[in-house]
């Protein structure tokens, strides 16, 4: 029987590659994205539901997350991939940050306006995090909304960790109740994430030459299928950072429970949780 696999950043990238590899392998793919005509674009080539929602806007979320409640009466898979890296620091409506909004803040969110749909179905949640997370990230707990110290990299670094530390402790807070948490990095991939964002990355994701550096959406995007076919227990265990289909090293923060258990505390405030 089919399973439900939701998919959020669904209408481009990794996402998107995602989306088509699990259908092609038979189960029911749910893709949401930003952009309204290119989420259109990939339901419609595969003939499945999809959903309109914003990061940006908590709202949208909100909303997401009772419409997928409404539609869809097993979640058996959430991945939660939406992200982006951006330029000079501003904050949303919502009165974060947008880098920590747009990459951990929502999909927190979304995970939690869930829950009890995930731990029903005992899904698993899956994180795409970032090598960004150890290579750029200057985490202050004190200072999620980079106040104090910003640049876009940090920023970016600072959520995808935030995405790790969100897995550890969904991991430890609700394994027991069946729910399967996992975070990875699908490489560095010549996609439009960097988009809206200025100098440095903005060039190395969408000069001429990405495509021939970086790896391809379809690459990256069989890291997330292989984490959304396999067996939680089996194939993969669930709390860890994943890169190449391997457990591997993150910054040494992941692994701080007092931190992690901390940031949840904060985000559900923010979120109103």
């Amino acid at each position: 029987m089919p399973r439900t696999i939701v998919i959020t950043g669904a209408s481009d990238g990794i996402g998107a590659a995602a989306a088509r590899q699990l259908h092609a392998a038979g189960e029911e793919v749910v893709v949401v994205g930003r952009d309204p005509a290119k989420t259109a674009a990939i339901a419609g080539e595969l003939g499945v539901a999809s959903y309109v929602a914003d990061y940006s806007e908590l709202a949208q979320v909100r909303t997401l997350a009772a419409d997928l409640r409404a539609n869809h009466p097993r979640i058996d898979v959430l991945a939660n991939n939406a992200g982006g890296v951006f330029g000079e620091r501003r904050v949303t409506g919502d009165g974060y940050e947008i880098t920590f909004q747009v990459n951990h803040l929502a999909g927190f969110l979304l995970t939690n306006l869930l829950l009890d749909r995930l731990i029903e179905s005992e899904a698993a949640v899956i994180q795409t995090s970032s090598l960004a997370a150890k290579r750029f990230s200057r985490f202050d707990i004190d200072d999620l909304q980079g106040e104090r110290r910003y640049t876009a990299s940090t920023a970016y670094g600072n959520a995808k960790l935030a995405n790790v530390l969100f897995t550890k402790e969904l991991d430890r807070r609700y394994r027991d109740e069946g729910i399967s948490a996992v975070a990875f990095h699908p490489g560095a991939v010549a996609t439009s994430f960097a988009a809206q964002a200025h100098g440095a990355w903005r060039f190395l994701y969408t000069n001429p030459l990405a495509k021939k550096i970086l790896v391809s959406a379809d690459a990256g995007g069989a890291h997330l299928t292989w984490l959304a076919l396999g067996v939680p227990g089996g194939s993969w265990r669930p709390g860890e950072y994943y890169a190449n289909d391997r457990v591997a090293r993150t910054s040494p923060i992941a692994d701080d429970t007092a931190i992690a258990a901390r940031l949840w505390d904060e985000s559900a405030e923010m979120t109103g949780l």
